[in-house]
């Protein structure tokens, strides 16, 4: 049999626990919950390539695509691949991006959508000779989760200044259309 002292403290300490009694009559406030910063891989830094000035560009998102912008080439007359060398017809402007599909289903990236837009506003295809010769894919699928470095070459008027790049990813598994694009200033 259970003494009276031992039962009251019983039947006090299971009122305390139960109610949440703060002892204050206030209501407490919950501490914020820390947040656990996501790991992150640590990518060895590169040099830049001879010619190119680095774009310190934020990752953009377009549909299925997120894509950065992360090099600039202007101004080139001539380019020289493993195979050939060919002259502009004005200059040849390179743009280097970073694409990835985030997506869990796989997707496509085209770079013949990809659009270099100039000051005048003028927007221009990349030039397909010119991604041939320097052997950079037209399309190429995009498993979920892979990510691509690669260069879009486009053959712009000599004397036009490059402003932007728009970039196009592909509509989500089963949505029909295309997308508006997102652009990417350069200058």
């Amino acid at each position: 049999m259970r003494t009276p002292p031992i039962r009251f403290t019983g039947a006090a300490l299971s009122c305390v626990l139960l109610t949440g009694c703060t002892g204050t009559g206030q209501p407490q406030s919950a501490a914020p919950p820390s947040a656990t910063p996501t790991a992150t891989y640590e990518l060895a830094p590169r040099p830049v390539r001879p010619g190119e000035r680095p774009v310190d560009a934020a990752p953009v998102t377009d549909s299925d695509g997120r894509f950065q912008v992360i090099g600039l080439q202007t101004g080139l007359a001539i380019l020289f691949g493993s195979h050939a060398e060919w002259p502009a017809k004005g200059q040849y402007v390179v743009v280097r991006i970073v694409v990835e599909n985030p997506a869990r289903a796989n997707s496509r990236f085209d770079a013949k959508r990809q659009k270099l837009i100039t000051t005048d506003g003028a927007a221009y295809s990349i030039d397909r000779f010119a991604q041939a010769i320097k052997r950079q894919p037209d399309t190429l699928p995009l498993g979920a989760g892979v990510r691509i470095e690669m260069d879009l070459w486009f053959d712009i008027p000599k004397n036009a200044k490059v402003a932007a790049v728009r970039l196009f990813g592909e509509p989500s598994l089963g949505i029909r259309g295309s997308t508006d694009g997102v652009e990417v200033p350069l200058a």
